[in-house]
């Protein structure tokens, strides 16, 4: 794959591909009957940081189904690279380590904080069930807990 250079940093063109994918009207691409909502459309996460691509060799993209039953958390943790993800079920409180808490609601996305502890909570009483698109690379973890950061 051709990469290409971009604000000083080597991109993967497969990288910039999801972004506009994900960020930009592209409704007029598909025939009739085809409906395309911008559920986000952002160049910050949650808590007002710049997106900043990584220069990733290995891009990997992993998309996950997480599920948080009632009264369970993550636990704290962090990641390395961007992380988006879509609220399709119940509710989620997440708390970062600057003090601030967020709620997030059904049909709700999250562009999540990269560097930055944080932990998510189901408050409510049913599953709460997300779509996470990670863009990572190849080998590395998805998350970091932050015991494990630690050394515990």
């Amino acid at each position: 794959m051709k990469l290409i250079k971009i604000n000083g940093m080597r991109k993967n063109i497969l990288s910039i591909v999801i972004t506009m994918m994900c960020f930009s009207g592209i409704a007029q691409n598909y025939n009739k009957g085809v409906l395309v909502e911008i559920v986000q459309k952002t160049d910050t996460t949650s808590i007002g940081q710049k997106f900043v691509l990584p220069d990733l060799k290995n891009m990997e993209v992993t998309m996950a189904k997480v599920t948080i039953q009632p009264g369970k958390s993550t636990g704290w943790h962090k990641h390395n690279f961007a992380v988006f993800a879509y609220v399709a079920k119940g509710n989620l409180t997440v708390n970062f380590e600057n003090g601030k808490t967020l709620q997030f609601t059904e049909n709700s996305s999250i562009a999540e904080v990269v560097n930055t502890y944080h932990n998510g909570t189901n408050n409510g009483t049913e599953d709460a069930v997300l779509y996470v698109y990670y863009l990572g690379e190849k080998g590395k973890p998805l998350s970091i807990r932050k015991e494990q950061a630690v050394g515990n």
